[in-house]
């Protein structure tokens, strides 16, 4: 899908594409998240969408992680969704900034119990000396919340993208691709298609 006149907001073109992807049973919460470090070495992976909003788009990690160390360094990013079946891509970029801690507990407060302990188990990102001592950890804090809800640690929440720029692509026939583009101003979004 495609639209001739673009609509003015990209979130809204966003949350009508998740919508149809959801539709045809396309799983819209993973992205290819890209970070750089302080000297602009790239990384990527995959991550969860976990919340998308007119202020923006929201994932959660550990504050330890390598992703996390990198858009403290570097608060910046980009993310991607494809969707293959629907031929349909998805860009966004900008600046990075904590989730409100509120939106942290409530998202944590409706994750699996055993993903909450998960949470405090690991030290993500840094190095495993045995699968042991992450399933020993594991128990440890099991223990210790035995018979109680499962708090958020302090050092696991969410990070939002500011999006300043946000792409819609869609595959067509002969590569004649449409790419729709959508950039941040004073005045609001400026809307152009590109060249496939």
């Amino acid at each position: 899908m495609s639209a001739a006149e673009p609509a003015r907001d990209p979130i809204d073109l966003y949350v009508k594409a998740a919508e149809r992807a959801k539709t045809e049973g396309v799983d819209t919460a993973p992205a290819a998240l890209a970070t750089s470090d302080a000297r602009g070495r790239p990384s990527v992976r995959i991550i969860l969408l976990r919340g998308v909003d007119r202020r923006g788009f929201v994932f959660y990690t550990n504050y330890g992680s390598r992703k996390a160390r990198e858009l403290t360094e570097n608060s910046r990013a980009a993310l991607v969704q494809h969707w293959p079946t629907l031929e349909e891509q998805i860009r966004v970029e900008g600046p990075v900034e904590l989730a409100d801690p509120q939106e942290s507990d409530a998202y944590f407060a409706g994750r699996p119990r055993d993903s909450q302990i998960g949470a405090w188990a690991s030290d993500q990102s840094n190095d495993l000396e045995s699968r042991a001592l992450l399933e020993s950890r594991f128990r440890e804090i099991e223990a210790k919340f035995d018979g109680k809800p499962v708090s958020r640690p302090p050092f696991w929440g969410g990070f939002r993208i500011v999006p300043e720029r946000m792409e819609f692509w869609y595959g067509r026939a002969g590569r004649l691709h449409e790419r729709l583009l959508y950039v941040k101003t004073t005045s609001g979004w400026k809307t152009s298609w590109l060249f496939p």
